[in-house]
């Protein structure tokens, strides 16, 4: 089975031997032909983009191993959504994750097991930022607050041929849009529609 190890140091003075080395050593008792080993050092842990995190990424999409090796789980992200969002793309990419220092291994039962809860605590996390906006506009409406984009302003025919005339000397959209009081959409929309005079 081919895998990768990922290591990270968020300063140029850390070092990722000590952390190599134990992925290195981990990767030959389970018997893993190492596939690649990507390092990022003095990158962030909360940078969610990071030059051989995403090269990783897309090497784990494209099926190039099979497990990813990281000494920590913080080694990949500092958030949590942020990992779980990893998580779920190694999961759809059908690549498995063993973390050196929790002692996590998702090619277990065990760890797909623990993955699952996880994923459960991400899923009710969602629906409880869903039902919190669902509750503030909900409170907002209660209070009269006018919901959704404004109405648009509708304009003459008069106005209509104007924009349109407007259009036809070179006025982008979104000068015509500040010009007649309308939407950019708006008057993309009656240039479009075929003018009746």
């Amino acid at each position: 089975m081919k895998v990768a190890i990922y290591a990270r140091v968020s300063t140029f003075d850390q070092n990722v031997s000590m952390q190599m080395n134990d992925l290195r050593r981990l990767a030959k008792q389970r018997g893993f032909a190492i596939y690649k080993e990507y390092v990022d050092e003095g990158q962030s842990g909360g940078k969610t983009s990071r030059p051989s995190l995403d090269e990783m990424l897309k090497d784990a999409r494209n099926g190039r191993f099979q497990v990813l090796l990281v000494w920590k789980l913080d080694r990949l992200g500092r958030s949590t959504s942020h990992l779980i969002r990893l998580l779920e793309d190694f999961k759809s990419w059908n690549v498995q994750l063993v973390s050196h220092g929790e002692g996590l291994d998702f090619t277990t039962t065990a760890g797909k097991l623990f993955y699952t809860l996880l994923g459960a605590f991400a899923e009710f996390e969602k629906d409880t930022i869903r039902e919190r906006v669902r509750a503030g506009l909900r409170n907002a409406k209660a209070k009269g607050i006018v919901l959704g984009r404004p109405p648009l302003k509708r304009l003459s025919a008069s106005q209509r041929r104007a924009l349109r005339h407007d259009r036809k000397s070179g006025m982008t959209f979104a000068r015509l849009a500040a010009t007649h009081g309308t939407t950019t959409w708006t008057a993309f929309q009656l240039c479009k529609r075929k003018a009746r005079y």
